[in-house]
């Protein structure tokens, strides 16, 4: 600015309320803080700098004092060696002193020396010299210092070498030393030689190697072998990279071994267990790892340090290769090598156990090969990813067979738990830990891999049914039951004993029932007997009422939120309640099917007491409460009258809503007699599902085209219902057929009869729900196997007998065959013969050259079971199910078996209660109860056969009490109304009442 003329300085005003004085003071203190920081920085970049430059020269004179030597080492020795001899090698020579200092494996010249140096000292061992002699000559002791110090260099910078040129050196590294002089092979051999354990220096030249973290280099030599890299020409030959590893992995710390503790992340065990695919690579590796009490010390190492496998397992191979996952597979792999020992540690089948385990509770869930991430959809983990590589988790899967489960099984239990049923007390703590121990890990195995093989294997090939049976129930008649602490986390609330052994129990036991004939479950008593059964089924409804009834009333929010000290994610108490809420209530189920086949038991065992009060019954109407999740997920804990209450309100409540919907909507249609099915498809078939829920008005017309009389007041619709029903499942119509027993179920070749034979069965299956839905009753007895598939269910071979039993009675035959099955020329093919049309169908691909053998025929039954169960009519079910669906929801109807879904379908096959029908029967037109003939007419009635009490009235599955008011005793007559004439005898009444009763007329009976 310009000088103003005024010499005075200005007043300034902080506005923000400042002295100068002030203000002045923070920009002094702002600038000695930034000079402070300042010179802080430049003493830094100086102390940096210096170290660098010493760094620097540091290199560049180690470098010229190597080129030096070099220099030395050439001129005197030779730049290939050749003024080199075996005296060379001795304490007092320059040779090793200069090679080892000036050696850099950068350097293709050193690495040719390298290789000179080798096959020297191989030379000289071949010739049968000693090594020890010709580093340490005649005064070794004197100078072992020095000698050790030169082995463990020499023997470290082969290795170092071999790092250096994996990628060049691929192809030689699986190849047998003597099969080629390859540079190397010879690098490898000189490292077997300098480690050999009869040398004195072994255990410090080893424990050296260790410390300088060989097996990180031997994981990068590894990782670059191909998994096929061996070539067939050498595969029964040991490669000189696996006799190194042997002779090191060996070297496991047996007295006096004076090496010093291995950092965990730098061990055997988590360097090379965690390359993908070790085995594959290293086959001839695999065996003596297996089987020279290694695989006991690295896999107890790996179990030490499981807790902190993250921080401890390498992870650089790819994201789809995690560590822990490779470490998991390949312990898998050698488990069934290592087990098959005969003189193996229980310890060390204990240990397999803990490790699998916990990596397996680490890996994410596995789906099966066909998409599907189990047969059962109700897993209880959310955690669904596959991030695996997909030959990783076929490794894993593939490993856990039937031969591993049985070893570990038989491992775990041997000495420990018998299914000898006699023990007075209850399980020692030996038996907890195996019990806990193998729970565990099925427990993890089932809710991570594909579980259907797995069960399979248990079932087959292991004793785990009836040995879990046995701790179970003596734990139970002990009243004692141990709290699997050290696998489970758990609120004390919630520690009861038999979650984790009833989680594991049920699910394999209820997959056994599955592939177990009649004859093994009833004659043979396999896998228990039928008096066991009895107890079985008590001990397990306990259970279940338990886990559904009473312990959500005892869980408080604040102990769900525990944390879980075990560390198990799979483990975890909720997780463990979901496994064990989910097995218990399918194996129950399962049970309650086989104990309506033939009863073993009392069918009043399944049910619970405190589920047949009016307030269950009330609950489990309002939904989401407790009473309603137990007829969601068990409803055979609840009596059948009980449930048959909650189908009917359902109904009632669907039916209501649906006509304050529809009050204006009234369906009216006209079927000819003559016509009656081809009629109600064409007209009913267009109805939406909304309009099928609504009523639906029938008239019929006769054969003369005139309409009948009568008003429809839901009698001509009921009457319309069994004459269609009639009509439509009849085995002439070509749409259904019979089994020897007289039950339907859908025809496989339905659609040579009719071009649209899907949309009948569709249309059928509305049919169906529509009668269920009005409470009309149709006779139609279906076999037990189509009901099955009614509620969603998978047939299996104990399905058959209710199809065909000749055949399921020629499967068992060939099941239990003694002589050679592959003499009686079947193949995996199977023969239809419809309408005499014959036609081979394949069972599996290429099944007409797959012969059945011993090994295969337990494949070839179920396949052949499950052709004719599933396969052959899978379509004409599925639309079936689609119609049926329209009207009934799936959840209403699994609250019934198949034997209570047909009483739905049919009514009861006993005869009429006389009793509660005359308690509940209005009169009118001058009657009443005590009228002589009303007397007369019930005891006409209570004389009829079953039969004509059944022709008589189709009572309501309810009985009549649950009847609305406006729906009396009927015999299908439009208002719903029985008319009584004045008859004048009991003979005449009878008469009158047996011919109505079998004219089966219309309406047009007078």
């Amino acid at each position: 600015m310009f000088f103003s003329g005024d010499p005075t300085a200005r007043k300034r005003v902080d506005l923000g309320g400042r002295s100068s004085k002030e203000r002045d003071r923070q920009v002094l203190l702002e600038q000695t803080r930034e000079e402070r920081r300042r010179r802080l920085g430049l003493r830094l970049q100086n102390s940096s700098a210096t170290k660098i430059q010493k760094c620097f020269r540091g290199k560049r004179d180690l470098e010229l004092a190597r080129s030096e030597v070099r220099g030395n080492f050439c001129s005197t020795f030779g730049e290939h060696c050749q003024r080199v001899d075996w005296s060379s090698f001795g304490a007092n020579s320059d040779f090793l002193r200069q090679f080892l200092f000036f050696f850099n494996a950068k350097k293709d010249s050193d690495i040719a020396i390298l290789c000179q140096v080798c096959n020297l000292l191989l030379d000289y061992v071949k010739h049968g010299g000693d090594v020890l002699r010709l580093f340490g000559g005649t005064n070794y002791s004197s100078l072992e210092p020095l000698v050790i110090h030169r082995v463990k260099k020499l023997a470290l910078i082969c290795v170092q070498t071999v790092h250096q040129k994996r990628h060049d050196w691929g192809s030689q590294l699986l190849m047998p030393p003597e099969s080629t002089p390859k540079p190397c092979g010879s690098l490898l051999e000189t490292v077997a030689c300098l480690i050999n354990p009869k040398l004195a220096w072994n255990c410090k030249v080893v424990g050296y190697l260790q410390r300088k973290k060989i097996y990180c280099l031997f994981r990068g030599i590894i990782i670059s072998i191909p998994q096929t890299a061996r070539n067939l020409e050498h595969n029964n030959n040991t490669s000189a990279l696996e006799q190194v590893l042997m002779l090191i992995a060996s070297h496991i710390g047996d007295d006096p071994c004076c090496c010093p503790v291995v950092d965990p992340r730098w061990s055997f065990s988590s360097q090379l267990l965690s390359i993908p695919f070790l085995w594959h690579r290293l086959s001839h590796f695999k065996k003596v790892f297996s089987a020279n009490g290694l695989s006991k010390y690295y896999i107890h190492q790996i179990a030490c340090f499981l807790p902190s496998c993250a921080d401890v397992l390498p992870n650089d191979i790819s994201s789809n290769h995690p560590g822990y996952a490779c470490v998991l597979a390949n312990v898998l792999e050698a488990a069934t090598w290592i087990l098959s020992e005969p003189k193996f540690a229980s310890e060390t089948a204990a240990d397999i156990i803990a490790v699998c385990t916990s990596l397996l509770d680490a890996l994410p869930t596995i789906t099966s090969p066909t998409g599907r991430a189990d047969d059962d959809d109700d897993t209880p983990m959310d955690d669904v990813i596959n991030g695996l590589d997909a030959d990783l988790e076929k490794q894993i899967t593939a490993a856990i067979d039937s031969r591993l489960l049985q070893h570990l099984v038989n491992a775990l239990f041997r000495g420990t738990i018998s299914t000898d049923y006699s023990y007075p007390t209850g399980p020692s703590d030996i038996e907890v830990e195996a019990v806990g121990s193998i729970c565990a890990f099925l427990h993890v195995t089932f809710n991570t891999l594909p579980a259907e093989r797995i069960m399979t294997g248990l079932a087959y090939r292991t004793e785990i049914v009836p040995a879990l049976w046995n701790f179970i129930k003596r734990c139970n008649e002990n009243q004692s039951w141990p709290q699997f602490s050290k696998f489970v986390s758990s609120p004390p609330a919630d520690a009861v004993g038999w979650l984790l052994p009833v989680s594991v129990f049920c699910p394999i036991y209820k997959h056994m029932l599955k592939i177990i004939d009649n004859g093994e479950f009833y004659e043979q008593e396999k896998p228990l007997s039928l008096k066991d059964l009895k107890s079985l089924v008590l001990i397990l409804k306990k259970a279940l009422w338990e886990l559904l009834w009473v312990i959500p009333s005892h869980a408080s929010p604040a102990k769900k939120v525990l944390p879980n000290p075990s560390g198990f994610k799979k483990l975890s108490i909720e997780n463990v309640k979901i496994g064990a809420r989910i097995g218990l209530s399918e194996l129950l189920a399962q049970l309650q099917d086989w104990n309506n086949r033939l009863p073993f038991t009392s069918s009043n065992d399944f049910y619970s007491q405190q589920a047949t009060s009016e307030n269950f019954v009330s609950q489990a109407l309002l939904g989401n409460t407790r009473a309603s999740e137990i007829i969601k997920l068990a409803p055979f804990l609840a009596p059948f009258t009980s449930r048959v209450k909650i189908f009917t309100s359902q109904l009632a409540n669907s039916r209501q809503s649906t006509t304050s919907h529809s009050a204006l909507t009234r369906h009216r249609f006209k079927i000819r007699r003559n016509r009656l099915l081809e009629d109600a498809f064409d007209q009913l078939s267009m109805l939406s599902e909304e309009d099928l829920k609504g009523p639906i008005r029938v008239v019929f017309v006769n054969e003369h085209g005139v309409e009948e009389a009568g008003i429809d007041g839901g009698g001509i619709f009921k009457d319309f219902m069994e004459n269609i029903t009639r009509a439509a499942f009849d085995v002439q119509y070509g749409l259904f057929k019979e089994t020897a027993d007289h039950l339907l179920y859908p025809n496989p070749g339905s659609g040579l009869v009719h071009e649209q034979h899907l949309q009948y069965f569709h249309f059928l299956g509305s049919l169906l729900g529509k009668a269920i839905y009005e409470g009309i009753l149709v006779d139609l007895p279906f076999a037990t196997f189509f009901l099955s598939k009614l509620k969603h269910k998978y047939n299996f071979l104990n399905d058959l007998p209710s199809l065909d039993p000749e055949l399921y009675r020629h499967l068992l035959s060939l099941k239990h065959y003694d002589g050679d099955i592959s003499q009686l020329e079947l193949y995996f093919v199977i023969v239809n013969n419809e309408y005499g049309e014959q036609s081979e169908e394949e069972l599996l691909p290429g099944g007409r050259d797959m012969r059945v053998t011993s090994e295969n025929v337990i494949t070839y039954i179920h396949l052949v079971a499950n052709h004719r169960l599933n396969y052959q009519i899978r379509a004409q079910s599925t639309h079936f199910l689609r119609g049926f669906q329209q009207l009934i929801p799936n959840e209403w109807i699994n609250m019934f078996n198949e034997h209570e879904f047909q009483v739905l379908i049919s009514g009861s096959l006993e005869s009429l209660d006389i009793d509660d029908l005359r308690s509940n029967t209005n009169y009118s037109g001058g009657y009443h109860p005590d009228h002589e003939l009303i007397d007369i007419f019930w005891e006409v009635l209570k004389s009829f056969s079953s039969h004509n009490q059944k022709k008589f009235l189709k009572a309501g599955v309810p009985g009549m009490e649950e009847e609305d008011e406006d729906r009396l005793p009927t015999s299908a007559t439009c208002m719903n109304l029985l008319k009584l004439p004045p008859y004048r005898n009991k003979t005449q009444l009878e008469s009158k009442l047996l011919y109505a009763i079998n004219a089966e007329a219309g309406f047009d009976l007078s």
